[in-house]
């Protein structure tokens, strides 16, 4: 019996050992981190924060951009139906 719980407690220890260095594992320990708030230090969540802005910023941008792409690409295909040359600045 004894034999069978040894055989038992090298195979558990090996599977632990193998969950816990995987993605898994580090998924894990980031969720524990993560709520006992030992993350970044604090000088790096300011940051974090300030990144995250720009990240939005920059997100509004690029909405903008493509609601004037295709703004502009509606116009063009309007000339093309009615039969006007394209623009293409001075000649």
């Amino acid at each position: 019996m004894e034999d069978v719980l040894a055989i038992v407690m090298v195979f558990g220890t090996g599977m632990l050992g193998i969950i816990a260095f995987s993605p898994i594992g580090r998924a894990i320990a980031n969720a524990i981190n993560r709520r006992s708030g030992a993350g970044a230090p604090p000088e790096l969540a300011g940051a974090v924060d300030e990144l995250a802005d720009r990240v939005e910023s920059l997100q509004r941008q690029v909405g903008e951009l493509a609601e004037r792409q295709d703004f502009a690409e509606r116009l063009l295909a309007k000339a093309r139906e009615k039969g006007l040359p394209a623009g293409g600045g001075a000649a």
